[in-house]
């Protein structure tokens, strides 16, 4: 039987990996903590907040018999990706799979931007997911056994996003930082891709695009006429961790109903 054929029989396609899942408490970042636990994989959760990173914890652990660990920090800090690295690679003693999920956005116009909102975006949004790979990637080559890496952009990557300014600009420049990493991880069987959500219905997701004055003109340009549940993110995550996507690096997997396709 083939690599691919035993995947597609395998309901647990991470079986003792290794996993660290950043912005891990809320949204897109629990559910795709949830979905790598439910595939098998060990996760260590990283957030701000630490009774709900141990909440969260205490729910996969129970629910899937994995190991979980914990990791608060905050990623605007400037030596915070690098302590996160060496806290998460202690916990199991090595890595496997890195999801940099953490983001923040501050909508405003480009005429309105601040230099003190523009920095704090840039600082999360993209300095640490790429500090963070590095790291990672660099105790993945070590390791030698390969691994992968998911960042978490946007649609608003591949397209312009009005007032999204500096979020735009951050989650684009993110995209070219996982090719970098893609060519020069390649080598060492580490892959690097990108999933680019639309509007994703989130219980933030759902405050900011709820009302039809705000949604009803995004619809109009997405050709599957809705937005993405967190569950079409995770799965998606999932795939490019795991073995079936084992040829599949450096690429920008838009899950957003069409919307970028032209």
């Amino acid at each position: 039987m083939t690599t691919a054929e035993e995947h597609r029989m395998n309901d647990r396609p991470l079986e003792g990996r290794r996993a660290l899942v950043t912005g891990a408490t809320k949204g897109i970042g629990a559910d795709v903590a949830r979905a790598l636990a439910a595939a098998g994989a060990d996760v260590v959760l990283s957030a701000r907040d630490e009774s709900e990173l141990n909440a969260l914890s205490d729910e996969l652990a129970a629910a899937h018999g994995c190991r979980t660990a914990t990791a608060p920090c905050d990623l605007s800090t400037a030596d915070g990706p690098a302590a996160l690295a060496d806290r998460a690679l202690s916990a199991f003693d090595g890595l496997d799979v890195l999801v940099n999920n953490a983001g923040v956005s501050f909508p405003e116009r480009v005429v309105d931007t601040t230099a003190e909102a523009f920095d704090r975006t840039m600082a999360v949004n993209l300095r640490a997911p790429a500090l963070l790979a590095a790291s990672v990637g660099a105790a993945m080559v070590r390791q030698g056994t390969g691994g992968a890496i998911v960042n978490i952009a946007s649609a608003a990557a591949l397209a312009p996003l009005a007032e999204h300014y500096a979020y735009s600009s951050t989650k684009a420049g993110l995209l070219m930082a996982t090719k970098v990493l893609a060519q020069e991880l390649g080598p060492h069987g580490i892959r690097a891709n990108t999933v680019c959500p639309t509007v994703v219905l989130t219980d933030m997701g759902r405050r900011v695009w709820g009302p039809e004055e705000k949604s009803a003109p995004m619809l109009a340009r997405i050709p599957l006429g809705r937005f993405a549940i967190p569950r079409e993110v995770s799965d998606a995550v999932v795939w490019l961790a795991s073995d079936a996507a084992s040829m599949i690096t450096g690429v920008d997997l838009p899950v957003d109903g069409g919307y970028t396709m032209g």
